[in-house]
């Protein structure tokens, strides 16, 4: 996973590769850090050319602020530079992997 530190480094992620999840979270959100790895080890397995970044909010709350992100945690899944999917707070990884597997196989076409 990427950490990221600039708004600026996002959009060209977003931009430079056809499918990018990223998950804004915080150093001191405790969610945010046990979903992190399980998250990272899902898509790695299910999904090897999609591109993870991890933005996070409190060490940069610029990178939230700019991003429109009011809470945490928040995973956006962004196929072709266009926003695909959106979770906030509670969600369930499983259902996040299974809501990816048809537009990540079109997008492989």
């Amino acid at each position: 996973m990427i950490n990221l530190t600039t708004h600026q480094e996002l959009i060209d992620q977003i931009q430079l590769n056809q499918a990018v999840l990223v998950l804004f979270g915080g150093i001191n959100c405790g969610i945010c850090q046990a979903i992190k790895p399980q998250l990272e080890k899902l898509i790695e397995q299910n999904y090897p050319e999609m591109k993870t970044l991890y933005a996070d909010c409190q060490t940069y709350p610029e990178l939230g602020a700019q991003a429109s992100v009011f809470s945490l945690p928040v995973v956006r899944v962004y196929f072709e530079g266009q926003l695909f999917l959106e979770e906030v707070k509670a969600f369930s990884l499983g259902k996040l992997v299974a809501d990816l597997e048809r537009p990540y196989a079109l997008m492989l076409e």
